[in-house]
């Protein structure tokens, strides 16, 4: 490795990577970012669909844009940021779901939220199934919710953690797509693509990290990989780091995966519209159709549901998602549809899921996460963000927010608010 001897090392270049190491870069300091796949961006990638249009194929959502650092860096970038409502704060089309029933589901979930709420904020950290009204008819709808939410069912998510998220309810994206947003704020960055670390020792004077392309030196680092790797030990740390593991064993990535469908004749509908195959169970993908005022159907599939059809294949999302839809439309709909591209990020080698969720009992798990070690070793990315967990700009938050504690030490000035 030419550039074997650094100040600063970033582990990972997805988005937390990214903003820690363009923190760094613009403050002066000798840093170099690493990353294990060919490409930046990690669960934030945009690629280009056979009719031109940009597709994201990890996250897609300024959540809580009013005060998501994306947005700017967006419109820096020179991107359109579309701020059409999203099409879950609409009603759904009412095929097979009609409008007295969508607001009976309405009442329900949010029934459910103020029962959640409740539990989270009185007593011991219980599984945000609690919450659930006992053979409600609703259920099966609130629970599929759960999958694109945290992709998995609420039986498996801490009630006290998805309490703490903050969202101010405001959900635009980027046309060009944010991960393509993420991938170009990392441009310039010295980096190594390809170069997944495999052992990080903090023994001695200086940080040794043993990759892919050979070993160098660095006095600190920033580690971004995902909780499921650390859970693992990926990569591995000596002295060993108990605390991490078993922190990270708390956050698991739950599934969501996104599959892209060219409609023929989408006029028929209006943009940005949703409707869901089936209302009565939790194994259910979601559709939203025409992104954009697309041609498209962008479908979502989470939880078990995800999981079963990523050990099928990427050919059983399509025909899962055509047999849906031809229950709602005719069996005739099917044929206008052709599949354009999913990605299974269940099984990613290095992610191992989508985004993380904290399991019933684990909700503190986050800030033992984030900890830094000796001041050498920190840690970011969305899974160390105790507010902003699962999105793009609570990566962005941590890995700032870890590059900012470099800076101050090294300076020996107070870390910015």
């Amino acid at each position: 490795m030419a550039h074997d001897d650094v100040e600063v090392v970033v582990v990972g270049a997805g988005a937390a990577g990214i903003a820690a190491a363009r923190r760094l870069h613009d403050a002066g300091i000798d840093c170099l970012l690493l990353e294990a796949r060919p490409r930046r961006g990690g669960r934030a990638w945009t690629v280009t669909d056979p009719s031109g249009f940009a597709i994201d194929l990890g996250c897609g959502w300024l959540h809580s844009a009013d005060r998501n650092p994306w947005r700017d860096i967006a419109a820096a970038q020179g991107a359109t940021i579309d701020k059409t409502a999203p099409p879950w704060s609409r009603p759904a089309l009412e095929v097979g779901f009609p409008r007295a029933e969508q607001e009976a589901f309405r009442d329900a979930m949010n029934a459910f939220y103020v029962r959640l709420k409740e539990l989270a904020q009185n007593g011991p950290d219980v599984a945000a199934s609690a919450a659930l009204e006992p053979h409600s008819r609703w259920n099966g709808l609130i629970n599929a919710l759960s999958t694109y939410i945290s992709g998995a069912e609420w039986s498996r998510v801490s009630a006290r953690d998805f309490d703490r998220y903050r969202d101010s309810a405001v959900n635009w994206r980027v046309v060009e797509g944010l991960g393509a947003v993420v991938v170009a704020h990392g441009s310039g960055l010295p980096q190594r693509l390809g170069c997944p670390v495999l052992a990080i020792d903090h023994g001695g004077k200086r940080l040794r990290l043993e990759t892919a392309q050979g070993a160098l030196s660095a006095e600190q680092a920033v580690v971004t990989v995902p909780a499921s790797l650390l859970a693992r030990e990926q990569p591995r740390f000596d002295p060993a780091l108990p605390q991490k593991a078993e922190a990270a064993q708390g956050l698991p990535l739950g599934v969501d995966d996104k599959l892209f469908i060219a409609l023929d004749g989408a006029e028929e509908f209006d943009r940005d519209v949703r409707v869901f195959g089936h209302t009565d169970r939790a194994a259910t993908a979601g559709y939203h159709f025409r992104p954009f005022g697309r041609p498209q159907i962008e479908a979502y599939f989470g939880g078990a549901l995800a999981v079963e059809l990523e050990a099928e294949g990427e050919e059983a999302f399509f025909d899962f998602a055509a047999s849906e839809l031809a229950h709602l439309f005719g069996s005739a709909f099917s044929r206008r549809l052709k599949p354009i591209r999913v990605h299974r990020w269940g099984l990613d080698p290095f992610s191992l899921g989508s985004y993380s969720h904290a399991r019933p009992g684990s909700a503190d798990c986050r800030p033992v996460l984030a900890e830094p070690v000796d001041g050498r070793l920190f840690f970011a990315g969305e899974a160390c963000s105790v507010h902003d967990f699962s999105t793009a700009h609570g990566a962005w938050r941590t890995g700032v927010s870890a590059a900012d504690q470099i800076i101050a030490a090294r300076r020996k000035a107070p870390v910015p608010a």
